[in-house]
């Protein structure tokens, strides 16, 4: 597969929005015990659930570690309905397999699809990666796709999924936290906004970047977007709010929620922005997990949303239910899962169609 780098932002290869068409989505079938220690056994059952209702509307592209490890994939996917024709796996060996961040960034053109192929490092935390880094090589060779190096400051440039979300029209939201802190967890040393607006411009063809401040407490990656803010359609974003004073997420997503207020568009306009709740901390072995409902997916069949057994799951799927018309929005029980330190939209990774 041919190599290219791009060096400047005449390219015409774009990001396109989640909501859009896909070709497939990309998941990795979990095998890490250490990141639900304790906890393993109902994980392969909530990942056959996500399955379930993501192909419905398309192809589920599943990495496994091994001939062994697609049998036990298959056996669960079995016994929950799945047809074998709605997913195709592919057998690479993974550190974690947390694919929004690991996974590559389809963009695309008007002939083709193409992967920039950001470089992965364990959101600058942890030392097991090096098997995670193969996985954009990898779908490039196995797909023939067109394979772009990002390149700054003679550097490869790091950036994970879930610390950008994108309205598709040209507009990207981040926060400072993940990519700005000069000491802790730091992707890119030494790149400030004006680097950052610059990658964005030239590999994701993005026109605008909106910054906001920090990430939910509880969140391992220090600041992914994902879990905080999403767009929505390409003028509407949610923001999840804290109502209890007392607790450490109030005053840092109201701070964001007056952010978003006072923002415009790639194309000059205001952000249309809705509020949903936070649900209640979700604690497990004296740690604050980040449950969060801004962490659902969105499929070509459904909008999957983590709940947590909370009083707002209910709110949460409603609000959500009045802005998706076009799809309906599926609660996944997450209460397990987030002890992984993600949910849905940190485990998915959608691949566009053309």
């Amino acid at each position: 597969m041919r190599e290219i780098k791009v060096s400047n932002s005449s390219s015409d290869y774009f990001l396109p929005a989640e909501w859009e068409k896909h070709e497939a989505t990309w998941i990795g079938w979990p095998h890490n015990k250490n990141d639900w220690p304790g906890k393993m056994t109902p994980i392969p059952w909530v990942y056959s659930e996500i399955v379930r209702k993501i192909c419905e509307g398309e192809i589920v592209r599943i990495v496994v570690e091994s001939v062994s490890h697609k049998e036990k994939a298959v056996k669960v996917l079995n016994s929950v309905g799945v047809s074998e024709d709605k997913v195709e796996f592919f057998i690479l060996p993974t550190d974690r397999g947390w694919m929004r961040d690991s996974g590559p960034a389809f963009v695309k053109n008007k002939s083709e699809i193409a992967l920039i192929n950001f470089r992965f490092n364990a959101w600058a935390k942890y030392s097991n990666y090096k098997k995670d880094e193969k996985l954009s090589p990898f779908i490039s060779k196995k797909l023939s796709i067109r394979k772009i190096i990002p390149s700054h400051k003679k550097s490869h440039v790091v950036l994970e999924g879930g610390s950008i979300d994108i309205n598709g029209r040209g507009t990207l939201i981040t926060t400072e936290e993940c990519l700005l802190d000069p000491k802790v967890q730091v992707r890119n040393p030494g790149f400030d906004k004006k680097d950052y607006e610059e990658i964005f411009s030239t590999y994701l063809g993005i026109k605008k970047v909106l910054w906001l401040g920090k990430g939910i407490a509880g969140d391992d990656t220090h600041g992914h977007v994902d879990d905080l803010c999403r767009f929505i359609n390409e003028d509407t974003v949610i923001v999840v709010q804290e109502k209890n004073p007392a607790d450490e997420n109030y005053k840092l997503l109201n701070e964001n929620k007056e952010r978003l207020q006072s923002m415009k568009l790639e194309n000059g306009s205001r952000l249309n922005v809705v509020e949903m709740p936070m649900p209640s901390p979700v604690i497990f072995k004296g740690q604050r997990l980040p449950a969060s409902y801004a962490n659902f997916y969105i499929s070509n069949s459904a909008v999957l949303v983590p709940t947590f057994n909370d009083k707002n799951d209910k709110t949460a799927l409603g609000i959500l239910s009045e802005l998706f018309k076009d799809r309906p929005v599926v609660g996944i029980h997450s209460i397990d899962l987030v002890w992984g330190l993600g949910t849905l939209h940190c485990l998915t990774h959608e691949q566009p169609a053309l």
